[in-house]
């Protein structure tokens, strides 16, 4: 947090946990690693660890510790389309509550209407692997069933399967039915608010939608 402002990210993985933020993802790995004793011991044993800054919490079921109108600002990066329909419109909900009256909500999330435009031009050359590259961009397609035990487990221990796609013009839609305002394309680092500088990628810019709205 910045002084007596309150920042939240979500989704935030791993690795991400900028100072002058409350940090915040729901994956079943954190959920595990943040048990007392046993998540310590079986830690080593999964394929990352969490940075110790990130805390548990669901946007769906309302993060802890947060109340409404009570965030100056709002981030969440490729974490959109890891939600059903219906989940993200309650995530965007939500994040609408949380936030202050003027605070800024930024989202980036991959652009589906670039990864269609890429597949169409590609058939439009003949190439017979554009549906290839349009299910292994969108991550919309599996390459093989999950079989066996161990595939289940990492399955349920992960989320890299996206179940729902947007573009600017749907998820504008949403951010106006929600109840924000001053929505609008944005770009890496441009938040009239530089508290995001801490907390934006730029890599994660590239053929994404990103948006930033205020309530």
């Amino acid at each position: 947090m910045s002084g007596s402002k309150l920042y939240v990210q979500y989704g935030s993985g791993p690795f991400s946990a900028p100072d002058g933020w409350r940090n915040y993802d729901a994956s079943p790995t954190l959920r595990i690693q943040r048990i007392p004793l046993i998540g310590k011991l079986l830690t080593p044993a999964m394929h990352v660890s969490f940075h110790p800054g990130v805390l548990l919490g669901d946007i769906l079921k309302g993060l802890p510790g947060i109340q409404d109108n009570s965030c100056d600002g709002i981030y969440c990066s490729h974490v959109l389309e890891h939600l059903a329909y219906n989940d993200c419109v309650l995530a965007i909900r939500n994040s609408f509550r949380m936030l202050k009256p003027g605070g800024y909500f930024r989202c980036v999330l991959p652009d589906l209407a670039g990864a269609a435009k890429r597949y169409l031009e590609q058939l439009s050359n003949n190439d017979p692997k554009a549906n290839t590259a349009f299910m292994e961009e969108t991550l919309l397609g599996k390459e093989e069933r999950i079989r066996g035990l161990k595939q289940l487990i990492q399955l349920a221990l992960g989320n890299r399967e996206h179940l729902y796609m947007w573009d600017h013009l749907s998820l504008r839609h949403q951010l106006a039915i929600a109840g924000f305002k001053n929505i609008r394309n944005c770009s890496f680092n441009d938040s009239p608010d530089p508290m995001f500088k801490l907390v934006e990628e730029e890599i994660r810019f590239n053929n994404a939608v990103a948006l930033e709205a205020t309530k």
